[in-house]
């Protein structure tokens, strides 16, 4: 369908950016995770995964999938600037999601990381890929990042020894607003790259053809709290 005037005028200015290699990460289980940049037509799926979540609060997952849910929603729509997401799947099923943005050639701007699969760092994994997008193949020199649990904060902030922007400059700010904004930097992420960021490619034609159609979990059995 053609686009209307109004909906030109609605749509923010993209940037093209650099598509996300797949790769693919044997975990702990002896289970190949493929990773890979999700597309557009495919939020169906990803909202379908993302929807049972909204009234679970341990963890925090209602609020993640809360905003993650309208992340995505506003992608598709075509209401936010320069996002992508990257998918994790075992067999097609979806294992983990994350949300973020390019912001400007030197900054970007990660979202959320949910993690469907527990207990194989599914989440860890999937979050060293969102950061490999933005510094090594998209060419960022910073990220922000705020985590909204303290399984995100033990993750992201301790372990990667992220920098404490906002106890430096006060006035800034990462844009989902209120808890402090911490930055991975190209020389932090230089310096755990390597322990944090696994995977290996190009994938097998074999793996890669597992991935092709995202298929939504029927359980959710390791996510405290969780109920039909």
């Amino acid at each position: 369908m053609a686009m209307d005037a109004m909906e030109q005028k609605l749509r923010p200015p993209e940037i093209p950016l650099k598509p996300y290699p797949p790769k693919v990460i044997t975990l702990a289980s002896g289970e190949k995770m493929v990773v890979r940049e999700a597309k557009r037509e495919e939020a169906g799926a990803l909202l379908g995964t993302i929807y049972p979540l909204l009234g679970v609060p341990a963890d925090f997952y209602d609020i993640v999938a809360a905003r993650m849910y309208s992340e995505i929603l506003g992608w598709f729509r075509y209401r936010v600037a320069n996002e992508f997401v990257l998918v994790g799947t075992i067999n097609g099923v979806i294992a983990g999601i994350v949300t973020s943005r390019h912001v400007t050639p030197k900054l970007g701007m990660s979202l959320h990381t949910m993690t469907i699969k527990r207990g194989l760092r599914v989440g860890a994994q999937l979050f060293a890929a969102k950061m490999e997008h933005h510094l090594d193949i998209l060419g960022e020199e910073e990220v922000y990042i705020v985590a909204e649990s303290p399984n995100g904060f033990k993750r992201w902030m301790i372990e990667y020894e992220l920098e404490d922007r906002s106890s430096q400059f006060p006035e800034v700010r990462h844009e989902l607003g209120g808890v402090p904004t911490y930055v991975l930097t190209r020389p932090l992420w230089e310096a755990v790259r390597d322990v944090k960021c696994t995977g290996t490619r190009p994938v097998l034609d074999a793996d890669l053809k597992t991935s092709a159609k995202l298929i939504m979990p029927s359980e959710y059995p390791q996510i405290p709290g969780f109920k039909r």
